[in-house]
């Protein structure tokens, strides 16, 4: 079977389909693992550098994207610590997903290139954080030659701490 995979710019006409894609990634791998009161504006990261859409066969299949680093975010502050630079030389990867149907087809790792080709087109370092429950994700950024930073305790509110792993980017 012969399949067209393409990644391009997300648009705003993209949302309502990322968030089809997102709900049934979040029924069958809990991710993200609260779901958003409003999953459109989650999808577009305030400190947003970019986000990517896969399409499968002309269908949207997945999505990844790009931030500055935030408040909370652990991997930048890792990063740059390890590399002796500042936390703002580093891009956040995340809203990373890829429909269940749409798996096998490296569909993950080519929005992992993609975004991790505009975090160095623009200077900056691509790290991210997966929660640690998610093994998928994290065997496919250890594939893609990613380094684990640390795997640390995230508070999330007064009632959820949750275990992370924080990634960066080869060199």
């Amino acid at each position: 079977m012969n399949t067209e995979r393409r990644i391009r710019p997300r648009t705003d006409d993209d949302v309502e389909a990322c968030v089809r894609v997102l709900e049934e990634v979040h029924r069958g791998d809990g991710y993200p693992v609260n779901w958003p009161a409003r999953p459109g504006d989650w999808l577009s990261q305030p400190a947003g550098l970019g986000a990517w859409v896969a399409e499968l066969d002309g269908r949207v299949v997945g999505h990844v994207g790009l931030s500055r680093s935030a408040e909370g975010d652990v991997a930048p502050g890792l990063w740059s610590e390890r590399h002796g630079t500042s936390r703002e030389l580093a891009a956040v990867v995340g809203r990373l997903f890829v429909a269940p149907c749409a798996r096998g087809h490296g569909i993950g790792a080519l929005l992992m290139a993609r975004v991790t080709e505009e975090a160095r087109h623009r200077g900056l370092h691509p790290v991210l954080d997966v929660v640690a429950s998610d093994a998928a994700a994290a065997a496919l950024y250890e594939r893609l030659g990613w380094t684990r930073l640390a795997t640390v305790e995230q508070r999330w509110s007064a009632s959820q701490a949750v275990t992370v792993h924080c990634y960066a980017a080869p060199a």
